[in-house]
């Protein structure tokens, strides 16, 4: 057993491997779930979150005359390799576990003191000088000092999807500009409606998702409200007098966030309420993201059966046996996503719901939903982005054609001819194939230069007067 060292806890003895900064209570959490294959050490912000707390908490330790300046800078300047990148690959459990995130937060405990005591020249293990629990979780719990770092996990990767959503905004409107002179038929359920241009419809979809932006920012500002300084139930039992503003305090200057300290630790404790309101704001991103998906797609249906007003990029071959068959696989991957992001919304209302008592035990499940989520989406709109909206050009002539032979145009008259003419016209229309322009000089309902005035589609794009 030379390749490994032996720690002891609660439960007994365990051996760690010799070179691994994380310890005993790491390895048993490693040896006992093995559930969905996504490690701590894939959500680096998450990994980030913990250091802040743990340093926030050591300085407000070290203030208040718990901790002597050695440990305290080690330990700072520990968390501080932490939050830059490194060790990150010594967070090897499970995102979901039982014990309501204890594991995670002694794992973050464990690899500190081991930094710590490697940096005081003693050997992995050595708790003595350096304790996880009596000096990296000193005035802590689990119960205050996981929640806290999902919360400022969840403010920076609330950063990163923020940033991915304004990108494609942009891309859209730029799609918006390119096509602003391209007429097309709008169409209202699957059927002809009236005409608009190619522009328009592009510059509701960047709208459309330029919404969400605000409701992201203002429901992750929910975030900035922690229980640091609750530690077991929010009694503040084990932690001094002072500790959770002056934590909160900390955490402000080390993070750049505008952290506070809930008024009322013991209703902060097992609230989970600004997670269930953060989801539901990824799930609204996500249907309104999808239903643009399957506009693209519909848009660019055919080529020969189907609309084919657009053209998106394409990919790769869409057929084992069709030769020539392209498939819309960038908003098909993305719809995909975004059916996950809604299923995933749902796990975050049912995990929040079954917090009983003092403590939602369920917050492992929780965070995963939620950042598993944000992964997802930052993945999928630089996809939709990069590989589908920036190419994306529009067949003019195919929408200039529709819009010539569709009955839509017909409700442009309806001010000059009324809704009865009007409709029989469309249904006359419909059931000889003789065009509404044709059909409207045959009656001698208007004139030649009239009807050209009002059938322009140019002037049936925006509100005028008769």
């Amino acid at each position: 057993m030379e390749n490994f060292r032996k720690e002891s806890d609660l439960l007994g003895e365990l051996y760690v491997p010799v070179n691994a900064y994380y310890g005993v209570q790491t390895q048993r959490a490693i040896d006992n779930f093995k559930i969905s294959g996504q490690l701590l050490s894939s959500y680096p912000d998450f990994i980030r979150g913990l250091a802040f707390v743990k340093k926030a908490a050591a300085k407000t330790n070290y203030e208040l005359g718990l901790l002597d300046e050695e440990l305290y800078f080690k330990i700072a300047e520990t968390c501080d390799e932490l939050i830059t990148g490194q060790l990150h690959d010594q967070f090897p459990v499970d995102m979901i576990q039982g014990g309501a995130g204890t594991s995670i937060n002694m794992n973050a405990n464990e690899v500190i003191a081991n930094r710590v005591l490697e940096k005081l020249g003693k050997n992995k293990g050595e708790y003595e000088f350096c304790s996880p629990n009596d000096h990296i979780n000193l005035s802590q719990s689990t119960n205050d000092a996981y929640p806290t770092a999902i919360k400022m996990g969840l403010l920076q990767m609330n950063v990163g999807l923020v940033d991915r959503l304004q990108k494609i905004v942009e891309a859209f409107r730029a799609k918006g500009e390119e096509f602003q002179d391209v007429i097309k038929m709008g169409r209202t359920q699957l059927q002809d409606a009236v005409p608009m241009t190619l522009g328009q419809e592009f510059e509701a979809f960047a709208a459309n998702l330029e919404e969400d932006i605000s409701k992201l920012n203002s429901n992750a500002d929910l975030f900035v409200e922690v229980n640091m300084g609750a530690t077991a139930i929010g009694t503040g039992i084990n932690a001094p007098i002072g500790y959770a503003t002056l934590c909160a305090k900390n955490l402000t200057q080390i993070t750049g966030f505008p952290i506070v300290s809930a008024p009322n630790l013991v209703e902060a404790t097992p609230d989970t309420g600004a997670y269930v309101i953060y989801s539901s704001a990824m799930k609204r991103l996500a249907v309104k993201l999808s239903k643009i998906c399957n506009d693209l797609r519909l848009l660019s249906s055919g080529p020969r059966a189907g609309l084919f007003e657009i053209n998106l990029p394409p990919m790769q071959p869409g057929s084992s046996i069709m030769p020539g068959k392209v498939n819309p696989v960038i908003p098909e991957v993305v719809n995909q996503v975004c059916y996950k992001v809604i299923g995933n919304d749902l796990t975050v209302t049912f995990a929040a719901e079954a917090g009983q008592l003092q403590l939602n035990v369920m917050e492992p499940v929780l965070s995963h939903a939620i950042m598993e989520n944000i992964n997802f989406l930052c993945n999928a709109l630089d996809t939709l982005r990069d590989k589908c909206v920036v190419g994306i050009t529009a067949n003019k002539e195919v929408c200039l054609n529709m819009v010539k032979h569709s009955i839509g145009i017909v409700t442009a008259l309806n001010p000059y001819i009324g809704y009865k003419q009007s409709t029989q016209i469309a249904k006359e229309s419909l059931e000889t194939g003789n065009s509404v322009y044709n059909l409207v000089l045959e009656k001698g309902l208007l004139s030649q230069e009239k009807l050209d005035e009002i059938l322009d589609p140019k002037n049936m794009l925006k509100p005028h007067n008769k």
